[in-house]
């Protein structure tokens, strides 16, 4: 099993910034990506951004540029540094990670941006 604890979220102005964290503890072998989704209200869950165990990054279109994916293996923590933030961000983020074909999801972390 593996658990995971995101922090970080809260409410900002358009232009401002967020740091998400994700404490991701368990069972770690075999994960082979971490990733950050967001769910506003009426739509679905959507990626935005991801990282492979060998570093690959991927981010949706709208964030490209502005959010940096990144991960600290010895603290098994994965981060999400949100610039310049619109307030289209506004969702619940959630922290994922896949292991051996299984995902699992944190309990997400409310994100606030006001125009």
């Amino acid at each position: 099993q593996v658990q995971l604890v995101e922090s970080g979220g809260g409410l900002v102005q358009a232009g401002g910034f967020l740091r998400l964290s994700c404490v991701v503890s368990g069972d770690l072998f075999g994960i082979y990506g971490w990733g950050w989704y967001r769910q506003a209200p009426g739509k679905q869950r959507e990626l935005v951004a991801s990282v492979t165990y060998d570093g690959n990054s991927n981010y949706d279109d709208s964030v490209k540029g502005r959010f940096t994916i990144s991960r600290d293996n010895n603290k098994s923590m994965v981060y999400l540094q949100m610039n310049s933030l619109k307030p289209e961000d506004t969702a619940v983020y959630y922290c994922h990670v896949n292991r051996f074909a299984r995902d699992f999801w944190g309990q997400g972390t409310q994100v606030t941006v006001s125009s």
